[in-house]
């Protein structure tokens, strides 16, 4: 197949794409509705060791194609959340990587390897942290009960080349939607009423997990029915619902039963979390469709009006819009205040560096960074924000070993990577620059270029016969990762 060009498609593609992922396919009726047996389902059409390699190459596409946000402070808060509700699942099998889109639209997904996509349209419409954690929660279990792959494994009468074309169209659906929507109708000879009734087995078990998850890691229960009426009230009328309506059917039977359920767990006080409210602030000024004005303004109502659910948070955000528009005493003026009253907190420290690197005040940040990674050494927000002083500092040789650490602990991040490559550009070290650029076009899928990238650090490591060694391994490496996706399409 010829090689695509992901760079073309537009920010929306990969949604509808990955929605595919969990509704495609058929499944016989189950006669009840007992969980399956999560030793032999689907074990016989798709291995764990197959969904980790799918799951690889869709994550690979969907950074290659969709607004994947490298901001190390929200990552840390989304995968602590992810992995605080994940410590309380049943049936994990996977590693689980949870990762931000930057898209208005409310939907969440998770597809083969434990991999959960979150929109920022969800923090945009949740007004509590127990209702986005019920959203994580279901998608939670949508990886952990293998709904894909029992999808594939009803498939008891196709062959196993229908199954790879389906597949294989499913992936190229995330890189060429019409293309891709042309052979999925070809190879799936399947019933869409059959399609609609297995995915909302899978739904109606999901939500049934999915709480169960939520209460046992210590949120509402009530999240999960909160948030799906305010969705079912806001768009009752409208002809475009969102998409996470089109992929997560919402009629009035699943509200109801989502509030039978939480009245059966004891009534608790779950107060919501400042933390929460602040990443909520971020992705409000940072990554939405706000106007410079309208972010100001938003702020500026809940103070004046004191609509907010923490004072602290509506100051951040006011903060953050001022730094937007370049006022940037007003706005350190604010993170100070804040940061008396929390000297640790990451969301505050994070900003503060940015206001301090807009002065190159750069020593005042070093020394606060060092600070803060003795007292949190794994904190990958302190790290990042380090290194990447380090290098604007011109002290890039001390930025080496702690984007070292990050990739060593997150192997599919690639914000290390590409502060990598400007700290090697700037030591002038051309071998290295492109040996970290060629990584980062390997975490989304340009093979083709990596191996460039490779090929001009080779030409660049004359007489350093362990540099060449280990770059001719990684282009056979990736010449085998290309083929390999090659394959998959």
């Amino acid at each position: 197949m010829r090689k695509l060009s992901f760079s073309q498609f537009s920010k929306g593609v990969i949604t509808t794409a990955v929605s595919l992922i969990l509704t495609a396919g058929v499944a016989k009726s189950f006669a009840n509705n007992d969980l399956p047996d999560l030793g032999t389902a689907a074990v016989n059409t798709f291995s764990l060791e197959k969904e980790m390699i799918y799951g690889d190459a869709y994550m690979r596409v969907i950074r290659s194609s969709a607004p994947v946000i490298s901001d190390p402070v929200l990552n840390q808060y989304l995968s602590e959340l992810g992995n605080k509700l994940v410590a309380h699942a049943t049936g994990v099998k996977t590693p689980f990587y949870f990762f931000l889109l930057r898209n208005d639209e409310i939907n969440a997904f998770a597809f083969f390897g434990g991999h959960v996509g979150v929109h920022t349209g969800l923090f945009l419409h949740a007004d509590t942290e127990s209702e986005l954690a019920s959203v994580l929660a279901h998608e939670i279990t949508h990886v952990t009960q293998r709904h894909l792959a029992r999808s594939l494994e009803a498939q008891d009468k196709s062959s196993t080349a229908t199954i790879v074309g389906m597949l294989g169209a499913i992936l190229l659906t995330i890189a060429a939607p019409q293309a891709g929507m042309a052979a999925l109708a070809t190879t799936q000879a399947l019933s869409t009423q059959a399609r609609i009734n297995f995915t909302r087995l899978h739904e109606r078990e999901a939500d049934r997990i999915g709480m169960q998850i939520l209460a046992d890691a210590g949120f509402d229960p009530n999240g999960a029915s909160d948030f799906f009426s305010k969705l079912a009230i806001r768009y009752r009328f409208t002809s475009t619902p969102p998409q996470m309506l089109l992929t997560h059917p919402l009629p009035e039977s699943r509200i109801t039963d989502a509030r039978n359920r939480a009245a059966q767990y004891p009534h608790r006080y779950i107060p919501d979390q400042l933390n929460y409210q602040l990443a909520k602030a971020r992705i409000q000024v940072r990554f939405s469709n706000y106007s410079d004005q309208a972010a100001m303004s938003l702020f500026d109502d809940q103070l004046r009006k004191k609509t907010y659910t923490f004072k602290s948070a509506a100051e951040y955000g006011k903060a953050l819009a001022l730094f937007r528009v370049k006022r940037f005493d007003e706005a350190e003026q604010i993170i100070d205040k804040l940061l008396e009253q929390d000297r640790n907190n990451l969301f505050y420290i994070d900003t503060k560096t940015d206001l301090l690197a807009q002065k190159d005040d750069y020593d005042e940040a070093i020394a606060m960074l060092n600070h803060h990674l003795k007292l949190k050494p794994t904190s990958s927000v302190i790290a990042a924000n380090l290194a990447n002083i380090y290098v604007e500092a011109d002290q890039p040789r001390k930025a080496i070993p702690l984007l070292e650490d990050l990739i060593f602990l997150d192997k599919q991040n690639t914000l290390p990577y590409q502060i990598m490559t400007q700290a090697y550009r700037k030591l002038g070290n051309k071998a290295l620059e492109h040996y970290s650029n060629a990584e980062a076009m390997a975490l989304a899928a340009n093979y083709d270029g990596a191996i460039d990238q490779l090929n001009y650090a080779y030409r660049h490591s004359e007489g350093q016969a362990l540099q060449i060694a280990r770059i001719e391994a990684r282009i056979r490496q990736f010449r085998q990762a290309k083929r390999s996706l090659d394959a998959l399409k």
